[in-house]
């Protein structure tokens, strides 16, 4: 997969050293696949400067370091709780931009009632903030964690080419 989606990751590149911005990754149920992807491109580091799987509260705990209370009434796999994790990891590492994945692969039941096949992609950047909500209607979960990472990687991608 990584393979497919590195001519992307070279376009977003491409983008955000245009831009001279830098983006954080917070992964939830692609498991790093976000942050993988944009690894694949030689020098990333001029670009990317960090991020981490949010897969458990303790990871969102230490990642985000916000208080249990910032999150209540939120359910996992929605735009609030995208939003949340995208402005924290930019914040927490010094982004100009942060995208945030959140949702629900399948296999198991989510801790939120979140059902399979759902995830939210947030991006929180200089400009302003935006979501992009991803329904397969599958519950394979390898399935679901690809289609995820490719529209969280399509949601940065157009965002970032839009001029306006």
């Amino acid at each position: 997969m990584l393979a497919e989606l590195h001519p992307q990751a070279l376009r977003i590149a491409g983008l955000l050293r245009e831009r001279g911005e830098t983006i954080a990754v917070a992964d939830g149920a692609t498991g790093g696949m976000i942050a993988a992807s944009l690894l694949t491109v030689p020098g990333a580091l001029d670009f990317f400067v960090g991020g981490g799987v949010v897969y458990s509260l303790r990871a969102r705990d230490v990642l985000f370091a916000k208080p249990r209370e910032a999150y209540r009434g939120m359910r996992g796999a929605s735009e609030e709780y995208a939003l949340l994790q995208a402005r924290s990891i930019r914040d927490n590492f010094g982004a100009d931009w942060g995208i945030a994945e959140s949702g629900s692969v399948g296999g198991s039941s989510h801790p939120s009632g979140a059902p399979a096949g759902q995830s939210c992609a947030a991006l929180a950047g200089p400009g302003g903030e935006w979501t992009a909500m991803t329904q397969t209607g599958r519950d394979d979960r390898i399935a679901n964690m690809e289609a995820f990472t490719r529209a969280a990687l399509d949601h940065l991608e157009a965002v970032l080419a839009d001029p306006a």
